[in-house]
Parts: C-alpha cells; sequence; structure tokens
C-alpha cells in the first residue's frame, strides 16, 4: 500500500503543558482514516500540524513523501482541507465563494465552482448569500472549497457536523466514492462515532494527547462485544440452568433477559432457541447485540 500521511512522534507543548505525545500514525491511498477524540483530545492540533499551520514542539509530519514544514507549494495543490468552523465571505454568494477560490488556485472558475457545486448539491443555493445558509449549507459551502480542485488528499475537521441525517449519508457516500473509485485518502475527525462505524477504513483513537490505539474496520468488527439476548415467556431461571448444562455461559440481565456469550451461540441463534423450545420453554426474545464503535470508544478512554 502507498503511504500518504505519516507523522513521526509529533508532540506539542506550550510551556509546561503538553497537548500532544508521540503521535505516530500512517494513512494509505484510498484510506478513510477516522480520527476518534473527546473535545480537548489534540484532534485539531494534530490536523493544524498536519496542514502546517503550527509547528510541532518536536517529532515531523509528511503527506505524499513531502515534509510538512518547509513544502513546496506543489504538495498543496493535491490537498484539500476543513478544519474547526467553514469560514466564507458572509456578504458573497455560494457562486461567489467559490469562483473566487477556483481563481486563487488557478483553475477554470465557471467550470470548477458548477461541478462542485452539482457534487455538494449546492446548485439551489447558488445566488444565496453565504450569511444566510443554514448551518449545514455553510458546511457543504466549507466541503466544496475542499473539494473544488479535485485533491487526492482530504483532511477535514467534524465534516457532518450540523448536518442533518440525509446530508450526514450523503457526505458519507460522496467519501466513499472518491476513496473507492479515485483513490483518495481521507483523514477524518469526528465525534459523530457511529457514523465513523459506517465509513472509516481503519480508526485511530486519541484521548489526552496520546494515541491509544488504532485499528481496522475488520479489526473492530473482532474485538467489539457481542452477546445473545434470551428472554423466555417464564421460568427464567429453568432457562438458565438448561443452556448451562448445554455448556453455554449465560447470566441474567435486566427485566429477566438472559446473556449468551458464546461465539457458537452468537453465531448460531437456532441452536438456543431450537433446545428452550424443546424443554417446552417458549421464546419471548431472541437477539445478537453488538457493541457499538461509541460504547467501544468511552470503554478504551476510560481505562
Amino acid at each position: 500500500m502507498q503511504e500518504i500521511i505519516r507523522t513521526e512522534s509529533l508532540t506539542k507543548r506550550y510551556g509546561d503543558y503538553s497537548v500532544l505525545q508521540d503521535i505516530s500514525l500512517n494513512v494509505y491511498r484510498g484510506e478513510i482514516y477516522g480520527f476518534l477524540g473527546l473535545n480537548g483530545a489534540g484532534k485539531t492540533t494534530t490536523i493544524r500540524m498536519l496542514l502546517g499551520m503550527i509547528a510541532p514542539t518536536s517529532g515531523e509530519a509528511h503527506i505524499n513523501g513531502q515534509r510538512v514544514l518547509g513544502a513546496k507549494p506543489q504538495l498543496w495543490q493535491q490537498v484539500g482541507y476543513m478544519v474547526e468552523t467553514p469560514y466564507a465571505y458572509p456578504n458573497f454568494t455560494v457562486r461567489e465563494n467559490l469562483r473566487l477560490i477556483a481563481k486563487l488556485r488557478g483553475l477554470p472558475e465557471k467550470q470548477s465552482t458548477e461541478a462542485v457545486m452539482d457534487r455538494l448539491q449546492l446548485a439551489r443555493y447558488a445566488d444565496t448569500k453565504a450569511k444566510n445558509l443554514s448551518l449545514g449549507n455553510a458546511q457543504k459551502l466549507g466541503l466544496a472549497k475542499a473539494m473544488i480542485h479535485n485533491p487526492s488528499v482530504l483532511i477535514l475537521d467534524e465534516p457532518t457536523n450540523a448536518l442533518d441525517p440525509a446530508g450526514i449519508v450523503q457526505i458519507r457516500e460522496l467519501l466513499r466514492h472518491l476513496a473507492k473509485e479515485e483513490g483518495v485518502t481521507v483523514f477524518i475527525s469526528s465525534h459523530i462515532l457511529e457514523e465513523m462505524s459506517k465509513l472509516a477504513s481503519r480508526i485511530g483513537i486519541i484521548h489526552g494527547g496520546t494515541l491509544l490505539q488504532e485499528i481496522s474496520s475488520q479489526q473492530f468488527e473482532q474485538l467489539r462485544r457481542k452477546r445473545l439476548t434470551v428472554k423466555v415467556r417464564e421460568k427464567g431461571e429453568l432457562a438458565i440452568e438448561l443452556l448451562r448444562q448445554a455448556g453455554y455461559a449465560t447470566q441474567l440481565a435486566d427485566e429477566g433477559r438472559i446473556e449468551v456469550t458464546d461465539e457458537s451461540a452468537i453465531r448460531q441463534p437456532e441452536r438456543i432457541a431450537k433446545l428452550l423450545v424443546g424443554a417446552d420453554l417458549p421464546l419471548a426474545e431472541l437477539t445478537v447485540n453488538e457493541e457499538g464503535l461509541e460504547s467501544y470508544f468511552l470503554q478504551r478512554v476510560s481505562q
């Protein structure tokens, strides 16, 4: 895999206060890397150092094999970014804002502007002044400015913030398409954890300025806790005893439910159903529950 983003022991201190400690990560071509952390964890500081907006106290960041600090202007022609609140000229329309960015980047103004507005479904707001946009559409305008030059690397800080559910799905599908079909590398921070579980191919968890863990979406599937929840109409204690005699690890949960954590039961819940129904213990509930990314994340940062 081609390495696109690399950091080596990125550290940032302000006097005696340490914001980041030894952040080392790698992001590869066509990957969507979800960077997760609580407010103040160091997400935005990391992104600002990736973009050369602030210098690290120690360590280095590289994009496309080039050291970020002191990088040649050509590097930034390959990178699109949005950091924190998307900025726009408030008295300019959406079209005017984008045409200005196109002109500054040396792009064909009309063609580039119309194309990116269509891609982000902003055409209907083309003549709306930025100050009159909803928060969600202002966010889309910020994304459009990041994407107008068709960069090969996108670095986005909370890009779905303030979007409605339909807007979140739209951005999710767009980023998936860019990564899978066009090989765009996406580095994205977000607090919408379950959305990241649907989008990111790999996840980095940062807490207190330290990178706690990096896992792929496949590894997350293996690591997150799964359990089978069973409830019978009556004789719950008898059901527990029967399951234990059959060799299943069980425990009593809330409202009379029984939790079974054996992998074989989770893969084949019909065996549990057959066992209980065969013992004249009719089922009221049989559900496979999987731990979500939010639960997994909170468990990791509380350790």
